[in-house]
């Protein structure tokens, strides 16, 4: 079912919370700039194993608000910190992608931890995220012309074939996002690193990382591995920056490994 939770005033954030009952929950922070729905080949499946999957849209993006300012880390990390006490959640696995895992990433420094048993992050955007000559092409695209800059994201995104089909309804996702939210998280990715956050994450860490990514090179899932302690790397070989949809069967058996 999805609803609504109220992050601050006139900010709600969009919750897609599948299978309430289930006995272990899991919460997914999508990538940039897209929205809960990239998960669709998790929620198709792992809530009829028995587990919660709560997806969250940041603000900005999805179906939540879209503010003109919160796009900074620390804000972001704490509207997810109002929502997992909102629905108080506990002992729940945290699944950051790209941009949504500097965000866990965020959260896990910020806010200790709070309610977090696993961390998993799948192609994280960190230590840092956009080199400034990335983040100027892609300031200038998303100002003047966002279809195609999320055409070139796309484009950019997976090592293996994807149909037309699926091409245009990843694209459109992107395009749900707000020109300036859009705008303001490559600012973010530009200026903002999580050195400091790493070495303050405590729980059991997996790092998921295509080999094949030419968005975040695999590189930093080796720094983060080398900093995060109880961490573990999984390579998935036939990914670029989507396992979970590229190699979704083997992702989804980790997410199962990880949580039992």
């Amino acid at each position: 079912m999805g609803y609504y939770v109220s992050v601050e005033s006139g900010v709600k954030l969009y919750i897609e919370d599948i299978n309430p009952k289930g006995s272990k929950t899991i919460v997914f922070l999508h990538g940039w700039p897209l929205s809960h729905k990239q998960f669709e080949y998790q929620f198709d499946v792992l809530p009829f194993m028995g587990y919660r999957c709560i997806g969250i849209d940041w603000r900005g993006f999805g179906k939540s608000d879209k503010p003109i300012s919160g796009y900074n880390f620390d804000r972001l990390a704490d509207d997810i910190r109002i929502v997992v006490e909102e629905l108080q959640l506990d002992n729940f696995t945290l699944v950051g992608h790209s941009t949504g895992g500097a965000i866990a990433i965020r959260y896990m420094s910020r806010h200790n931890g709070y309610g977090v048993a696993n961390l998993v992050l799948v192609d994280a955007a960190a230590p840092t995220g956009f080199t400034t000559e990335t983040a100027t092409k892609f300031l200038t695209q998303a100002l003047n012309n966002r279809p195609k800059m999320m055409r070139e994201v796309t484009d950019n995104f997976f090592f293996q074939y994807i149909t037309t089909s699926f091409s245009e309804w990843f694209f459109q996702l992107g395009l749900q996002a707000a020109g300036w939210s859009t705008a303001a998280i490559i600012i973010t990715l530009r200026d903002e690193t999580l050195y400091g956050d790493l070495q303050k994450i405590l729980v059991p860490t997996v790092i998921v990382h295509g080999v094949q990514d030419k968005v975040i090179p695999f590189s930093q899932a080796h720094e983060l591995h080398q900093t995060i302690k109880h961490s573990q790397l999984v390579p998935f070989h036939y990914s670029g920056h989507g396992p979970f949809w590229e190699e979704r069967d083997k992702f989804n058996q980790l997410l199962r490994q990880i949580i039992g």
